[in-house]
């Protein structure tokens, strides 16, 4: 029961941070640079930990933060005037440096450091710099504004994804999904919280009236978002199972590690970028 009470706490001071930061752009940009910094941080620790592995954590750490900044600056003008690709220099300059390092350092194996490392930046620094893509957006004369509603529907997305595979699951699940990498789940589960999720979908659609995007829309947005973030869960399970952990981290009482709690929006969110760049192509 303690630790049911210590994961209900952490649970909802999580999801009320995550809401208050969407609220300024400020925020938002503040809490998740942050939370880039400790997810790089705290994969960087667990590769090192793997024989022949040498990744440099404060490097990687400080370039994913950095990159995350630059995508602030690039995908708005609310900081200093129109975006410059030259903000990305410094972190091109980083990862050159990264990967001639390696012939100085003489490592037993250069070429896993430099597959972690990269790692470390496709696979959580440029996820959640995309939160700018989705946050900052250009109005029809071209002004760039904060758009707080679309990032955050990602997460309120995905929570409702698991709390309803989790609840649909327990209560019928039978036909496991990927008994391989997470036994946990169910295809029951899966199905019962994409339904959630196309609710969720079209009352935010409702509640809009077809402003941003029509009920369709919402509705693929959702179905985009419990299908990738469903691979983000797995795609973590089998990064902790080839470790040999049960969690990333203990950085959130009860819940885990960093990776643990966003291990679902790390491909939720490149993947909800994708679908609304398609859809302004039409």
């Amino acid at each position: 029961m303690n630790n049911f009470i210590v994961r209900t706490i952490t649970g909802v001071i999580f999801v009320a941070a995550i809401v208050a930061s969407f609220l300024r752009p400020e925020t938002m940009v503040l809490l998740f640079s942050i939370v880039t910094g400790l997810s790089v941080w705290e994969f960087t620790g667990l590769v090192n930990e793997r024989e022949n592995v040498t990744v440099n954590r404060f490097i990687c750490t400080v370039a994913g933060v950095y990159f995350f900044f630059a995508m602030t600056y690039f995908c708005s003008d609310l900081y200093g005037g129109a975006a410059k690709s030259v903000v990305f220099i410094p972190y091109l300059v980083t990862i050159i440096y990264l990967m001639i390092a390696e012939l100085y350092l003489k490592q037993a194996d250069p070429i896993q450091d430099w597959a972690y490392t990269m790692l470390s930046q496709m696979y959580i620094a440029l996820p959640f710099s995309l939160l700018n893509v989705l946050a900052f957006t250009a109005t029809t004369n071209g002004v760039v504004t904060f758009n707080t509603l679309l990032p955050l529907s990602i997460f309120i997305f995905l929570w409702v994804n698991d709390s309803g595979a989790y609840c649909v699951g327990s209560l019928l699940g039978r036909h496991k999904l990927f008994p391989r990498i997470s036994p946990g789940k169910s295809w029951e589960g899966s199905i019962g919280g994409a339904v959630f999720v196309l609710l969720a979908a079209y009352a935010i659609s409702y509640f809009l009236d077809g402003r941003m995007l029509n009920s369709l829309e919402w509705l693929g947005l959702g179905l985009v978002v419990v299908i990738f973030g469903t691979w983000g869960d797995l795609v973590e399970s089998l990064f902790k199972r080839t470790l040999g952990i049960k969690d990333s981290g203990n950085i959130l009482p009860g819940h885990g590690g960093m990776l643990d709690r966003f291990d679902s929006s790390l491909m939720a969110i490149p993947a909800a970028v994708v679908y609304l760049y398609t859809l302004s192509l039409f």
